[in-house]
């Protein structure tokens, strides 16, 4: 990428600390010189995971989001606890979440949610070889499990009815894999 567009950062500024974010501003220097403000949401960064316990059909939870105001269909996903590897953390959310484990757990990707002010970055994981358990959700989380065709994933796609990005991503990469139509 294009090291001129990079913008220094000059002093950092400590507003809010909460059990999940942060928010700071920052005064960064311009590629042209000048200063400007930002202001930045701190995130430990999270995981989702596209679980195919069957071909042709992925696990999902119906979850209501307080912030949206809305219940969303999700795919599994989770905060990393401080020094957490991704790949331990996709697990452990996978099984809280839905009661499944993955015999084989593959990274797809990594990206930022909102880079324009918040650093959280979401790796997202495919799992496969499942074995079915008893899901063991936080306290204060309640979700409905969904499985989800290929067929279903497809038609939500198509008529914009997904509203969670992570699963909007994992969606998309699913149904354009080779062989997804006989999936």
């Amino acid at each position: 990428m294009d090291n001129s567009l990079q913008e220094r950062v000059l002093e950092r500024t400590r507003v809010f600390s909460g059990r999940m974010i942060q928010l700071e501003t920052w005064r960064v220097r311009l590629p042209d010189g000048r200063e400007a403000g930002r202001e930045v949401v701190l995130h430990p960064g999270a995981v989702a995971i596209l679980a195919e316990p069957e071909p042709g059909v992925v696990l999902c939870v119906e979850q209501y989001r307080t912030a949206t105001g809305e219940t969303l269909l999700e795919i599994p996903a989770g905060k990393l606890e401080p020094g957490e590897a991704p790949a331990a953390c996709a697990m452990r959310e996978l099984a809280e979440e839905t009661g499944y484990t993955a015999e084989t757990l593959t990274q797809i990707a990594s990206f930022f949610t909102s880079p324009g002010f918040a650093d959280e970055q979401v790796h997202l994981f495919y799992a496969t070889e499942l074995t079915r358990g008893d899901a063991h959700p936080d306290a204060d989380e309640f979700v409905r499990l969904r499985p989800v065709t290929k067929d279903e994933a497809s038609a939500w796609v198509a008529e914009g009815r997904l509203r969670d990005a992570k699963t909007l991503v994992a969606f998309l990469w699913w149904l354009g894999q080779p062989g997804a139509a006989k999936r």
